[in-house]
C-alpha cells in the first residue's frame, strides 16, 4: 500500500520529530502542511486559542503531494488548546480522505485534550486505524512517551496495514 505521512508543525518540532520517525520507519512519503500565513511567535498562543475556539481554518499551502495517489494517510498535529491545530482543521475540510485508511497521532505536552476525537470527527468516510497520542515535556520538549512504544506502533503500522 502506498503511505503519505501528513503533519502539521513548526519546522524542528515535536510534531515534526515524530512525522520523520513514522516516516522513515514505514518506508512512508512525508510532507508538512503550511498556513500560507505564518504566526507570529509572541502572539501564536493567544491566536492560536482564538482559532481554536472559532473552528477556524487558516488558509493553506497547495500540498506537492496529491493525497488521491495514497492508500494510507497518517496525520499529526500538535495540541493547540485541547484540540487539533487549525490548520489540520482546513487540511480535514478541504481534501477528502474517505475510503484511505486514516492513523491519526498527536503530540502535546501534558495535557492531550480531544484532538484525535476532533480529527476522527473530521474524517468522514475513512477507516481510521492505530492513533497515537504522544507526550513530551512541556519545559524541556523532552520525549515523555517510552520511545520503545513509539517504535512498536511504528512498527504494528507497518506489520499490520503496509504490508498486507
Amino acid at each position: 500500500m502506498k503511505a503519505l505521512v501528513l503533519y502539521y508543525s513548526k519546522e524542528g518540532g515535536n510534531t515534526e520529530k515524530i512525522a520523520k520517525r513514522l516516516a522513515e520507519g514505514t518506508g512512508a512519503d512525508i510532507e508538512r502542511i503550511e498556513t500560507v500565513l505564518d504566526y507570529n511567535a509572541e502572539t501564536v498562543d493567544e491566536q492560536g486559542k482564538k482559532e481554536v475556539d472559532e473552528k477556524f481554518m487558516p488558509p493553506i499551502k497547495q500540498l506537492t503531494k496529491n493525497v488521491k495517489d495514497y492508500d494510507v494517510i497518517m496525520l499529526g498535529t500538535p495540541t493547540w488548546w485541547y484540540s487539533m491545530a487549525p490548520a489540520i482543521r482546513t487540511f480535514l475540510n478541504s481534501v477528502s480522505v474517505e475510503e484511505k485508511i486514516v492513523v491519526l497521532f498527536q503530540t502535546h505536552a501534558g495535557r492531550p485534550g480531544n484532538a484525535i476525537g476532533d480529527m476522527r470527527a473530521l474524517c468522514k468516510g475513512a477507516v481510521l486505524a492505530d492513533e497515537n497520542i504522544i507526550e513530551f515535556d512541556l519545559n524541556t520538549n523532552e520525549l515523555v512517551t517510552d520511545i520503545n512504544e513509539i517504535d512498536a506502533w511504528i512498527k504494528k503500522i507497518k506489520d499490520d496495514i503496509l504490508w498486507n
